[in-house]
């Protein structure tokens, strides 16, 4: 089992940036991809980015695609998520998840993630 702790969140006006960081310890972090979701009120939990285990292959929601970029450092057992442009409508509860297995990607699907973290708030004002 893996424990992720996410931070960043915060209040920002629209246009601007956040970055998150999503630290993960109890297993080889480098042998598993990771993702990030998110969810606003009244809605579904929902795909945010995908990294694979090597940091090589990235993998996005349409929506955020442009204006998010997802990165890892496996020396630092961390994963990040740099939002740029941010909008209201990107105002949600962010959940750092660390894939089941080790060695397999993901274009996304929560049910290949077996791990989660607290999340963390995310409000984009206009």
């Amino acid at each position: 089992q893996v424990q992720l702790v996410e931070s960043g969140g915060g209040l920002v006006q629209a246009g601007g940036s956040l970055r998150l960081s999503c630290a993960a310890s109890g297993r080889t972090f480098s042998r598993y991809a990771m993702g990030w979701f998110r969810q606003a009120p009244g809605k579904e939990r929902e795909f945010v980015a995908t990294i694979a285990w090597s940091g090589t292959i990235t993998n996005y929601a349409d929506s955020v695609k442009g204006r998010f970029t997802i990165s890892r450092d496996n020396a630092e057992n961390t994963v990040y998520l740099q939002m740029n442009s941010l909008k209201p409508e990107d105002t949600a509860v962010y959940y750092c998840a660390a894939h089941r297995n080790q060695f397999r990607g993901s274009y996304g699907d929560r049910e290949d993630f077996g791990s989660w973290g607290q999340g963390t708030q995310v409000t984009v004002s206009s």
